[in-house]
């Protein structure tokens, strides 16, 4: 609101201008005596006032629209940034445009930032404070922080909520009851074999960091973890997260969780809070003995011993013997390789691995399958007919024990450049060589002829 003392002409005086409502209070102060008269003012409809009384008038900035007159920028009147333009209207019509600050803002609209925010530093309300940039009033510093702490906090807690019940969702999806079950109906198995949280396996695998990457198996992949108690395990993870491979990791739980002999790897537990089920296994240091076999001899590797060989094979023959006749039930593992058989700190052999495995009823000698293993040590027999039994366990060792004696991965290329089926070589050149002259040169430096013909009429055997 603006006051002025502005005389119009000789009978009529400006008594006040409203720049936020858009009128001007005019005053008659002739000295006439008259009972009416009418004074007009310009573009606006006649007014008719007596002596002594005063009017108000609408009054625009120019005769344009507002549209019209914002196109001329260096003539348009509302200068101010928190300004707009209004239209001006009389009974009779249109007149022009006038301007006003917006809402929450009080001025002049026409000077350079004339219109202020509503409120002042002396007027702001509690916990806030009048910011001359945003010319508003504003949350403190410390409010501001302790909105935000709240919000976090809000937020940490609906996230975990989420989580929580996600967790849940996973652990019926992955069949927990009926582990849980299976489990708790074995007196060994529970003893041993517990369900972790995946809470405990995020802090033992340092959240899943790819530096603790042990392998990738057959059905998956293996993390380095350190348990809360300093238990160094192996965590396994499923690639796949379909019906099947819940279906098998159920199966190797339930296997494992059943087994307990020194050449098998041990089985602590399991997780089945996330999306992809995780198994925690003992943790065996000195890798597989595919790795060994098949790594450069000339960058150092260790180099297995002759003897050594003989007790690895040996301990991996004791545990598949165990698996398909001395356990509570008949287990057929189906995937038996020389990368799942792994060393531990004294080159002890444990068997891995038992994703692909099927428990068999005591009365029966066999089970129908869809065919899964490895190529290179796939039994043809079970290949073609679907028939899983020992003997195609017994099969796939054999493959090992030509990787022993040769050195050569069980698919290799020759001198010619061909991919070669290793047990079909060794079936084939056998039949046409000495002995000697096909099995690897450290054999035949460290083995006499009597133990490698042995180990090669065994190795046709199976």
């Amino acid at each position: 609101m603006l006051t002025s003392s502005l005389q119009l002409n000789d009978d009529h005086h400006v008594t006040n201008i409203s720049v936020d409502d858009g009128l001007v209070d005019i005053e008659d102060t002739s000295s006439y005596q008259r009972d009416m008269y009418a004074m007009h003012v310009s573009e606006e409809p006649e007014l008719y006032i007596g002596f002594g009384e005063s009017a108000s008038v609408q009054w625009a900035v120019a005769g344009l629209t507002c549209r019209e007159a914002q196109q001329n920028t260096s003539r348009y009147a509302c200068v101010s940034i928190h300004s707009t333009c209004l239209a001006v209207y009389s009974k009779d019509g249109y007149i022009g445009y006038r301007c006003k600050c917006m809402p929450g803002f009080k001025g002049n609209p026409y000077i350079r930032n004339g219109c202020k925010g509503t409120y002042y530093c002396t007027d702001c309300p509690g916990n806030t404070q009048y910011d001359t940039t945003t010319v508003q009033c504003t949350f403190t510093k410390k409010q501001n922080l302790l909105l935000g702490s709240i919000t976090i906090v809000l937020v940490r807690r609906w996230k975990r909520d989420i989580q929580k019940q996600l967790r849940r969702n996973h652990f019926r999806k992955n069949q927990g009851l009926l582990l849980e079950q299976l489990i708790s109906s074995d007196e060994n198995a529970s003893d041993k074999t517990k369900i972790f949280t995946l809470e405990e396996l995020e802090k033992a695998t340092n959240n899943f960091d790819a530096t603790r990457i042990l392998g990738r198996g057959g059905h998956g992949m293996v993390y380095k973890g350190i348990l809360s108690n300093q238990h160094v395990v192996a965590i396994k993870r499923s690639k796949n997260i379909d019906e099947g491979e819940i279906s098998q990791f159920i199966n190797e739980v339930a296997i494992l969780s059943q087994i307990n002999h020194r050449n098998i790897v041990k089985l602590f537990g399991c997780c089945l809070e996330t999306e992809v089920p995780l198994l925690v296994y003992d943790f065996v240091p000195n890798g597989s003995l595919y790795e060994i076999l098949h790594s450069n001899s000339s960058s150092g590797c260790f180099l297995l011993s002759w003897e050594d060989c003989l007790r690895i094979a040996t301990e991996a023959a004791a545990a598949l013997y165990y698996l398909h006749s001395a356990a509570l039930v008949s287990v057929f593992h189906r995937d038996v390789k020389s990368s799942n058989i792994l060393l531990d700190a004294n080159y002890t052999a444990k068997v891995s691995d038992f994703g692909a495995s099927r428990l068999v009823p005591i009365d029966q000698t066999h089970v129908v399958t869809n065919v899964q293993g490895t190529f290179g040590y796939l039994d043809p027999e079970y290949y073609h007919t679907g028939q899983l039994n020992e003997k195609s366990d017994v099969y796939s060792f054999g493959v090992v024990l030509v990787e022993l004696l040769l050195r050569r991965e069980p698919i290799f290329t020759t001198e010619s450049g061909s991919k070669e089926n290793l047990a079909n070589y060794f079936l084939s050149e056998i039949k046409v060589r000495p002995i000697k002259e096909i099995v690897a040169a450290q054999i035949c430096e460290e083995a006499t002829e009597e133990e490698i013909k042995s180990v090669a009429s065994l190795t046709e055997m199976c």
